[in-house]
C-alpha cells in the first residue's frame, strides 16, 4: 500500500509541499525518528506508571509495612517497558544499519524506513497505555493488599493482564520493523 502511494506521488505531474516533503526528507529521518519514539516514548511510559503506583505503595506502606516489598513487582512490570522500547530499538538500528551505504534511494527503501518509523511508534504508544494501566492497577493492588492480604495474587493477576499490553506492542513493532529491507526487495511478498 505504501509502495503503491509513493509511486503513485513519484509520477504526478504537480509536486504539492507534501510530496516534496516526503521525496526531500532524507528516509534516514524517518528510521532516526521512529528508534528515537521507541526509546523516549517507552521510558516515559515507565516514570508515569511508576509515578502512579509509587504514592500508593508508599502511602499504605505507612500503616501496613508488610506490602512494601510485595508490592514492588509494580514497579518492575514499569520498568519492562522501557527495557521493551529499547529492545525494539536495538533491532531497528540492525535494520537500519544499510541505510549509510545507500546512495539513491528506491521506492522499497522509503517504504522500509516508514516501517521502522511505525514500529517505533506502535511500540512507543502501546507503551505508553501499559504504563498508565499497570500504574493504576498497582496503585490499586498495593491499597487493596494493605486492606486484605487475601486479595494480593488475585489483583496481581489483574496487573499482569496490564503489562501484557507492552509485550504485546513490542511483537506488533518486532513483526513491522521485521517486515523492512533494503536494496530493492519489496517488503510485502
Amino acid at each position: 500500500c505504501v509502495c503503491l502511494v509513493m509511486e503513485v506521488l513519484q509520477y504526478t505531474q504537480e509536486w504539492s509541499a507534501t510530496n516534496r516533503f516526503f521525496f526531500e526528507v532524507s528516509p534516514m529521518l524517518w528510521s532516526n525518528l521512529g528508534i528515537a519514539l521507541s526509546v523516549s516514548i517507552s521510558v516515559v511510559s515507565a516514570a508515569w506508571g511508576i509515578s502512579l503506583v509509587a504514592p500508593s505503595i508508599l502511602g499504605a506502606a505507612v500503616g501496613t509495612p508488610r506490602i512494601a516489598t510485595k508490592n514492588i513487582i509494580s514497579v518492575i512490570f514499569c520498568e519492562a517497558l522501557a527495557i521493551y522500547g529499547i529492545i525494539t530499538a536495538v533491532l531497528m538500528l540492525v535494520k537500519a544499519g544499510p541505510l549509510s551505504d545507500i546512495e539513491k534511494f528506491t521506492i522499497h527503501d522509503y517504504s522500509a524506513v516508514q516501517a521502522l518509523f511505525w514500529a517505533g511508534l506502535v511500540v512507543g504508544l502501546t507503551n505508553l497505555a501499559c504504563g498508565i494501566a499497570v500504574g493504576i492497577s498497582g496503585a490499586s493492588t498495593a491499597l487493596a493488599d494493605a486492606a486484605n492480604e487475601l486479595i494480593f495474587i488475585r489483583i496481581l493477576i489483574v496487573e499482569i493482564f496490564a503489562s501484557a499490553l507492552g509485550l504485546f506492542g513490542l511483537i506488533v513493532a518486532m513483526i513491522v520493523a521485521n517486515q523492512a529491507s533494503f536494496g530493492g526487495a519489496k517488503i510485502y511478498p
